[in-house]
């Protein structure tokens, strides 16, 4: 028996180096997935408020992002998405636990002092259905989001009617930038 345990010991021992490389290579893949999420919503923000100001910019988020991270997901098998503990659609953006869990650790690091732009955060998950890496990056709210994320008396009479009608249960607004305003959520089955 005791011999068994030393066999076994040695070969999880033999494994973790290789594990922790296929962490890395994980964690590289979700980074670099997540800034191409980033940089095509942001694109598509542009374009739209400069084509037609903020309130032409909203469908991006509703309709846009989540058709963006669903067409990366199909491509690559893993599951792309964008949560919030403070959601604007709860469909499409409550967080399960782990991602709550993930939100959370981010913002006590933010608090601390880390920079916003380098908040992220990497696990893997045995879960029901398997072991998981998860990914989460943190989106940090820029001037400019607080059009449609700030506080409720400075958001533009035309953006809140525009909000409203398109989220009547928005809980995604009261934010300063610099602050998290969700991250980017990614799932890799292992």
């Amino acid at each position: 028996m005791l011999r068994k345990t030393l066999i076994a010991l040695s070969l999880a021992a033999l494994c973790t180096p290789a594990f922790a490389a296929d962490s890395d290579t994980y964690a590289t893949d979700a980074r670099q997935m997540a800034g191409n999420l980033a940089k095509q919503l942001g694109g598509e923000l542009k374009k739209q408020l400069e084509a037609g100001g903020p309130e032409s910019a909203i469908p991006v988020c509703r309709d846009k992002a989540p058709a963006i991270a669903g067409e990366m997901s199909r491509q690559t098998g893993w599951r792309v998405t964008r949560v919030s503990l403070k959601t604007r659609n709860s469909l499409l953006g409550t967080p399960d636990e782990w991602e709550q869990g993930a939100l959370k650790i981010l913002e006590t690091r933010l608090a601390a002092g880390e920079k916003p732009e380098t908040l992220e955060f990497s696990q893997v998950v045995d879960e029901p259905n398997g072991r998981v890496f998860r990914y989460m990056k943190g989106l940090p709210v820029a001037p400019l989001c607080t059009t449609c994320h700030g506080a409720p008396d400075g958001i533009p009479d035309g953006v809140k009617a525009k909000l409203a009608a398109d989220y009547p249960h928005d809980k995604a607004t009261g934010y300063k930038p610099g602050m998290l305003r969700g991250g980017i959520s990614i799932k890799r089955p292992l």
